[in-house]
């Protein structure tokens, strides 16, 4: 069956996580001491992530209602989505939540002050940097295991919501989890994009990505997403990608032998 006619996904806002983590990156950690003995799963939005939410709602609002609007909504179950979702604040919304799309499990390093993640990991973390595509943070989850879930929640978009308008809320590395599956993106290519220091690169909370099979130059129906556009809709002025045409990439036997040959031979 085809997939949904479209798909939006939606990072959730700024929530007690992030930011006790950006200060703890900053060296005061007493936020990040607070939330420590906590999953997060139970992490709520600050003041601004449900300031950021709104305007998220507001934008999605005039672009997609009253008509198409959306035919199936759904959101992570974590705290901090669930909110988001509901501060979205569409028209007849009504929600389902599934666990396929929660954010990604970091183990044992999850919940930690940035000195003592680096004190106990930081072997682990130059390996993150290594390959981050492959890389699974002690007891927790790799960018490839995540994909696995992604690939299930896929599934259940193709059978339950073809032809359809989808809306999902979740976390940012589940939607570079997305990214990868249905723009077949490459692990060199996803480390290059995920390494990267441009802002352009990032998916910020609140960030849209909005996939369509409908070609918005002919008006064409394809049975692919072949269309992707990025939103922020809390920067001032909206932020927009424009809408980008997806290529996904094959390889000739010579490309392939150009990709190993960056990895150098270090036994004979």
């Amino acid at each position: 069956m085809p997939m949904p006619i479209d798909l939006v996904l939606v990072r959730h806002g700024t929530s007690e996580g992030n930011a006790a983590k950006r200060l703890s990156e900053k060296g005061d950690h007493s936020a990040i001491a607070k939330l420590k003995g906590r999953h997060t799963a139970s992490f709520r939005l600050t003041e601004k992530g449900r300031d950021q939410a709104e305007h998220a709602g507001a934008w999605l609002t005039r672009e997609f209602f009253p008509k198409p609007g959306f035919d199936r909504f759904y959101a992570s179950e974590y705290m901090r989505a669930l909110e988001t979702a509901a501060l979205l604040g569409l028209p007849n919304a009504r929600w389902y939540s599934d666990f396929y799309i929660s954010e990604r499990n970091w183990g044992d390093m999850d919940v930690l002050p940035e000195d003592e993640r680096q004190e106990k990991f930081g072997k682990a973390l130059e390996m993150r940097h290594s390959e981050p595509f492959f890389w699974t943070p002690p007891n927790g989850e790799s960018f490839a295991d995540l994909c696995l879930r992604i690939d299930r929640m896929l599934a259940t978009l193709a059978r339950e919501c073809s032809e359809k308008r989808v809306i999902i809320v979740c976390h940012g590395e589940v939607m570079w989890a997305f990214r990868i599956r249905l723009e077949r993106m490459s692990q060199q290519r996803f480390k290059e994009l995920h390494l990267s220091f441009g802002q352009e690169h990032k998916i910020h909370n609140c960030q849209i990505i909005h996939y369509t099979r409908n070609n918005p130059e002919s008006g064409k129906m394809d049975r692919h997403y072949n269309w992707r556009r990025m939103i922020r809709p809390t920067n001032n002025p909206v932020w927009e990608s424009g809408w980008k045409r997806i290529v996904r990439e094959s390889y000739s036997n010579a490309d392939l032998l150009a990709i190993v040959d960056a990895s150098p031979a270090l036994v004979a």
